[in-house]
């Protein structure tokens, strides 16, 4: 098997295992089991479970960056796209009834005083996320549809974290509510 087959593989193998199950409750022998390599295997290419969590991170916010794309290069208003593309975010919750969330939500909760590197690529993720937001609700205030009372980062910044908790009682309480309530409210009051 190639070298770089064995890297995507642990990453891919990686990810999926951490995404379910936390970081801290994964094993440097649960990835390598699971892609089915030798425990060594691993450290050829990363240098620590937490070099692994680094990339999984960048991993996953460059897959939210093109779920990112209908809302950044989509036609129609731009109101319209921020609630599709939240609409279709809150889809991912039952399709796993509602036990992963937010890889980026989940590693924000666990992580950020145990490993300076994994935080260091949260911020980041969260950073590219929240401003790309940002960038459609200032469409939406040039197009008169969204009040200038706050500014589209301040607006974009509370979305994002509103619906990471929207997301986190929705695995608490195994049920969309929170999800549509996010919704609701953000379209019906928020957003005016």
């Amino acid at each position: 098997m190639a070298r770089t087959d064995v890297r995507e593989r642990l990453l891919t193998v990686g990810l999926e295992a951490l995404h379910k199950r936390g970081f801290n409750a994964t094993g440097v022998q649960d990835i390598t089991d699971a892609a089915k390599v030798p425990k060594g295997s691993f450290y050829n290419h990363f240098e620590s479970k937490d070099a692994l969590g680094v990339e999984v991170v960048q991993h996953y916010a460059a897959k939210g960056a093109e779920r990112r794309l209908p809302l950044m290069e989509g036609s129609g208003p731009p109101l319209a796209r921020l609630r599709a593309y939240f609409k279709s975010l809150n889809q991912l919750g039952p399709a796993t009834g509602f036990s992963r969330g937010c890889l980026l939500g989940n590693f924000g909760t666990e992580l950020p005083g145990q490993s300076p590197a994994i935080r260091a690529v949260l911020e980041a993720a969260f950073d590219d996320w929240a401003k790309a937001i940002a960038q459609v609700i200032r469409e939406a205030q040039k197009a008169g549809d969204v009040s200038k009372d706050l500014s589209a980062e301040t607006l974009a910044n509370f979305l994002l974290n509103a619906w990471e908790g929207a997301v986190m009682r929705s695995k608490v309480e195994k049920d969309a509510a929170a999800l549509d309530a996010f919704l609701s409210v953000t379209f019906n009051k928020i957003l005016t």
